[in-house]
C-alpha cells in the first residue's frame, strides 16, 4: 500500500507518468464477460465491458437481449474477442458479488445435473425480482406522423384500408402521443400502461403499429429501489373546530398513541380526502418510513426449554458431534409422528448459533413455515429470517438482504431457502424430507432435498434429513450406510401412537344401500369427542365440491376446454374449476354436448364434506383448510391459532392438515377417501398413500388424551392401508423395495421423464416420433428407454403431451443419453422449450 501510494503521488507530479499508469490499468481490465440471462438456452452470452465500470464475477449486471433489457449473472471475465460484433453492457448493478464462489458452484452442479438453462438456475436462486422493474414504452415514429397528417388530408385512403375500429383505435394512439410534450430532439415518449389506460387499446393494435412502423417500441426496464416503507399519519394537534369524521380520525390517532398507519385509517368509515384536509391544517404530518415484517403471526410453544428423552439426547448429541466435526456428514432422523424431532432441530440450531454459524430448515408447506418461524423467534429473536413464496417480492428482497447483510443467521423457508445467501454454513435440516413439494414443477426441476445434501458437502456442512415416513429413496441410503440413521421409535412423555380402525366402504355399503360419505362409525365417533369437548381433523385429499359433472342422457363429461380433465363444482362460488389450469365455466344446467337436462354432479370434495358434516352436527364450530380458503400465509396461520386455542370443534381440509401441525386437542382423525390416488398409474402411488395415511394418522393423540384414527377405505387389504393402520414403516419399506427391485425404479435406478408438448397435435406426435427414432436407431448402453406414449394427462394448459421414461443404474450414463438427446432435439428444430427434461422425476401424470 505504501509503494501504491508513493507511485500514485508521482504520476500526480508526472502527468507523462499518470498517463501511461492509467494506460497500464486499463490494460489490464477484462474487456469481455460472459452473462448468465434466465432465458431457456443452454449458454451464456458475451457483452463488452464499460471501462469506467467493470463488473464482479458473481454480481449482476444489466444489459440488451434482442429487443429488451435483462438483468443476468456474470459468470466470467476475460479478453477473448468474439467472432460476432458483441453489444456493450448497460449498467454494473453490484459492486459485490450477490452469488459467492460456492454459491456460483452449486448452481452450476444444477444446471449440469438438471440439464437446465444456467440463467435460469441463478433466477431461481435469487429473489430480488422488486429490485428490477420491467417497462415498456412506445413513441410516435416519422411515418406515425406522417400517417395522422394524411388522415386529415381530403381524399387521404389512409383510413380506408382497415376496419373502422381498428382505424379509431389507431388514430387514438397517434393523436394522443402527438398531443404529449417532446422530449429534447425527439417525439415524447409514453409508457405502455399509460397508454393503453388513456386510448383503451389493446397491445394487439400497438403491435401491430410497431410492425408498420408507426409506432417506436422501446424497453426503459431499469433498477428500482426495493425498499418496503409504510405511511403513517402522526397526530400534532387536536386543536380547532373539527367536523364528525375529522373528529374520528382525530380520536383515533389519540388513542393509539398519536402514531397509525395510513392503510389503517383509510380502512375507517370516512371519506379519504379527510385526512388530506388534516394534513393540510397541520393537525396530522404524514411521514414514510421502512416497514418492519412480522417473521410470524403464529403463537409459539408455551416453553423452549427442551425436557429431552433418551432417544432425543442420543440424537441431539449425534448432530452436535457432526457440526463440531466441521465435515460434511448426512443424517437421516427417522422419527415416529410426535417423538419430538422438532424440538431436536430446534435445540440443534440453538447450539449452531451459540457457535456463531448459520443454520437453515426446509419446510415442505407454506402453511408450516409461520408455525415453525415463531419457535425460532422465540429463541433467536432477530437471528430468524424467513423466505416463501407467499410473500411479497419486496418482502423476499427484504429478508434475502438481512441473511445475505449477516443479520439473520438462522433461516426458514420453503425449497427455495436452500440458496439462502447464509455465511459459515454448518447446519441445513430438512424436514418432511419426503415431500413431494420439494420437487420444483418448472425449470429448472430441482429437488430442494438434494440440493440440501450437495451444499452441505461443498460447504463441510451437516445435512439432517428427518421423517416419520422418509422416502424409500433416502431410507435405502441410510441402510447402505450413505446417511448415518438415527431412530426415534417413541412419542415424547411416552404418550401411545393412535389406534386405528379401519371401515370397509364397501361393507358399509351393503349394510346401509346407499353410497355414504361419513360412515356410521366415524359420525359416531364425532360425536363422542364433541360431547367429551375434544377436537376432530377429517382429511379429504379432493377440493371443491363435487370432482365430476356427467350427463345422464349421453354419459359424457364436463371437460375443461385446455385440459383433458373433468371440471370441478365449487359451489360456494357458483362455478366449474379446472385445477390445472385454472379455467372457469359457469354452472350447467343443461348438458353441453347433448342439451339434456339430467346432469349429475359426481363425487365429494372438501366444500361438499364441510356442508355435510355442518348438516350432521349443527352446534359444532366447523372451518375448512384447503387452497380455497388458503388466499394467504395470514388465512393459514388464523385457522390453524383458532383450532390450537379451541375455537374450533372440527377442521375439515386437503393434504394441507396432514403435514407437521401440533394440536394437542385433537384426539379424533377421521380419514376420507385417502386411498383414490391408488388408482393412479404412478409407481409411487403405495408410497403416497402409506405416507398421507401416516402422516394425518399422527395429528391425534399429540396431548394428554390419546387419540384415536378412523379410516375410511374401499381398498382395506392394500398393503399400503395395512401397513399404515399398524404404524408399520419397516415393513411397508421392505414390501414396496422388493416391487421397485422387480421393475428397476427408484431407489435401484435413476430415472428421467422426458416430456414433449405442443398446441398441434401434428407437433407433438412429430416431435415424439422424431426422438422414439433416434433412441431405437441409437445404442444407450445401461439406459432402458419407455415410450413413447401418451401422458397420462394427455393435453394440459392447451398443449398435447407425450413422453418417454428413462431408467439407468447409472446416473452418469443416463446424463450422457439425455444430453445426446437434447443435441439431436436442437438439430432436429424441436424447441427447448417445448421439451421438458425432468431428472429424479416425480409426477409423471
Amino acid at each position: 500500500m505504501v509503494l501504491a501510494g508513493a507511485i500514485t503521488e508521482a504520476a500526480q507530479g508526472d502527468s507523462s507518468l499518470g498517463q501511461l499508469l492509467k494506460r497500464l490499468s486499463f490494460q489490464s481490465m477484462p474487456e469481455f464477460c460472459d452473462v448468465a440471462l434466465a432465458v431457456p438456452l443452454d449458454m451464456v452470452f458475451t457483452y463488452r465491458v464499460a471501462a469506467d465500470a467493470v463488473p464482479v464475477v458473481g454480481g449482476r449486471v444489466l444489459v440488451p437481449f434482442r429487443q429488451q433489457r435483462m438483468t443476468g449473472i456474470v459468470v466470467e471475465l476475460h479478453d477473448r474477442k468474439p467472432s460476432v460484433k458483441i453489444k456493450p453492457i448497460l449498467s454494473v448493478l453490484d459492486v459485490s458479488p450477490v452469488l459467492d464462489d460456492q454459491l456460483l458452484r452449486l448452481g452450476r452442479w444444477i444446471s449440469d445435473y438438471y440439464l437446465a438453462p444456467i440463467g435460469e438456475v441463478f433466477r431461481t436462486m435469487l429473489p430480488l425480482n422488486a429490485e428490477f422493474k420491467r417497462a415498456i414504452a412506445y413513441r410516435i415514429a416519422k411515418e406515425g406522423l406522417l400517417a395522422l397528417h394524411l388522415a386529415g388530408t381530403s381524399g387521404s385512403s389512409a383510413r380506408s384500408q382497415r376496419t373502422p375500429e381498428e382505424q379509431a383505435s389507431e388514430f387514438r394512439v397517434l393523436d394522443y402521443l402527438a398531443a404529449q410534450e417532446p422530449a429534447p430532439g425527439d417525439t415524447a415518449q409514453v409508457r405502455e400502461e399509460t397508454l393503453r389506460s388513456a386510448t383503451g387499446v389493446s397491445k394487439l393494435i400497438l403491435t401491430g403499429m410497431v410492425r408498420k412502423k408507426w409506432l417506436v417500441r422501446e424497453d426503459i426496464s431499469a433498477v428500482r429501489d426495493a425498499t418496503r416503507t409504510v405511511k403513517l399519519a402522526i397526530l400534532k394537534s387536536a386543536d380547532g373546530r373539527l367536523n364528525d369524521n375529522q373528529r374520528k380520525l382525530v380520536d383515533t390517532l389519540a388513542a393509539s398513541g398519536g402514531r397509525v398507519a395510513v392503510e389503517a385509517l383509510q380502512a375507517l368509515d370516512v371519506p379519504r380526502t379527510t385526512l388530506n384536509t388534516l394534513a393540510r391544517r397541520g393537525l396530522i404530518e404524514i411521514i414514510e418510513e421502512p416497514a418492519g415484517f412480522a417473521v410470524s403471526r403464529s403463537k409459539p410453544r408455551p416453553s423452549v426449554e427442551f425436557n429431552f428423552n433418551s432417544a432425543q439426547q442420543t440424537a441431539l448429541g449425534r448432530l452436535r458431534d457432526a457440526v463440531e466435526a466441521r465435515k460434511f456428514s448426512g443424517i437421516l432422523l427417522h422419527g415416529v409422528t410426535g417423538s419430538g424431532k422438532t424440538a431436536v432441530y430446534l435445540a440443534g440450531m440453538r447450539a449452531v448459533l451459540e457457535a456463531g454459524r448459520s443454520a437453515i430448515l426446509l419446510v415442505p408447506e407454506i402453511g408450516l413455515t409461520p408455525a415453525v418461524a415463531a419457535d425460532l423467534h422465540q429463541i433467536f429473536g432477530d437471528e430468524v429470517a424467513i423466505l416463501h413464496s407467499a410473500l411479497s417480492d419486496k418482502e423476499r428482497a427484504q429478508q434475502w438482504h438481512r441473511i445475505k447483510g449477516g443479520d439473520a443467521r438462522m433461516v426458514v423457508g420453503t425449497r427455495s431457502a436452500v440458496f439462502a445467501p447464509v455465511a459459515d454454513l454448518a447446519l441445513i435440516i430438512v424436514d418432511e424430507e419426503h415431500d413431494s413439494s420439494y420437487k420444483q414443477e418448472e425449470a429448472p426441476r430441482y429437488h430442494a432435498r438434494d440440493i440440501a445434501v450437495v451444499r452441505a458437502k461443498m460447504a463441510n456442512a451437516v445435512v439432517v434429513l428427518g421423517s416419520a415416513t422418509p422416502s424409500l429413496e433416502s431410507y435405502f441410503n441410510a441402510r447402505k450406510n450413505k446417511y448415518a440413521l438415527v431412530e426415534l421409535p417413541d412419542r415424547v412423555e411416552q404418550r401411545p401412537l393412535p389406534e386405528v380402525e379401519i371401515i370397509d366402504m364397501r361393507q358399509e355399503f351393503q349394510e346401509t344401500g346407499q353410497e355414504q360419505v361419513i360412515s356410521r362409525k366415524l359420525a359416531a365417533e364425532i360425536k363422542e369427542r364433541f360431547d367429551r369437548k375434544e377436537q376432530v381433523m377429517v382429511l379429504l385429499n379432493r377440493r371443491g365440491y363435487s370432482p365430476v359433472v356427467l350427463c345422464r342422457t349421453c354419459g359424457k363429461t364436463l371437460e375443461c376446454q385446455n385440459c383433458a380433465i373433468a371440471l370441478t363444482l365449487h359451489k360456494r362460488e357458483h362455478k366449474m374449476v379446472c385445477h390445472y389450469c385454472g379455467y372457469i365455466a359457469p354452472v350447467p344446467k343443461a348438458c353441453v354436448h347433448c342439451g339434456s337436462e339430467y346432469v349429475y354432479f359426481l363425487g365429494t370434495g372438501s366444500e361438499k364434506l364441510e356442508e355435510l358434516l355442518h348438516g350432521m352436527f349443527p352446534q359444532a364450530r366447523i372451518a375448512r383448510l384447503d387452497r380455497d380458503t388458503v388466499r394467504g400465509h395470514e388465512d393459514f396461520e388464523r385457522t390453524l391459532n383458532a383450532l390450537s386455542e379451541g375455537e374450533l370443534d372440527l377442521l375439515v381440509g386437503t393434504q394441507m392438515i396432514a403435514k407437521g401441525h401440533d394440536i394437542h386437542g385433537v384426539t379424533l382423525v377421521g380419514v376420507v377417501g385417502a386411498d383414490s390416488a391408488l388408482g393412479f398409474p404412478d409407481f409411487r402411488a403405495a408410497e403416497r398413500t402409506f405416507q398421507l395415511l401416516t402422516q394425518v394418522a399422527g395429528r391425534a393423540g399429540r396431548g394428554q388424551s390419546p387419540g384415536k384414527v378412523v379410516l375410511q377405505t374401499y381398498f382395506q387389504d392394500h398393503y399400503a392401508v395395512q401397513y399404515a393402520a399398524h404404524h408399520d414403516f419397516a415393513g411397508f419399506y421392505d414390501k414396496e423395495l422388493r416391487f421397485r427391485s422387480w421393475m428397476h425404479y427408484p431407489p435401484y435406478s435413476a430415472l428421467a421423464n422426458v416430456l414433449i408438448r405442443s398446441d398441434k397435435l401434428e407437433e407433438a406426435l412429430q416431435w415424439s416420433g422424431t426422438l422414439g427414432k433416434w433412441f431405437e436407431q441409437n445404442r444407450h448402453e445401461g439406459v432402458r428407454v419407455l415410450g413413447p406414449a401418451a401422458a397420462p394427462i394427455v393435453r394440459l394448459k392447451r398443449d398435447y403431451r407425450y413422453h418417454f421414461v428413462l431408467k439407468s443404474p447409472s446416473r452418469e450414463k443416463l446424463n450422457t443419453t439425455l444430453r445426446a438427446m437434447l443435441a439431436h432435439a436442437t438439430h432436429q428444430k424441436i424447441p427447448r422449450t417445448q421439451l421438458i427434461v425432468d431428472v429424479d422425476a416425480l409426477w409423471l401424470m
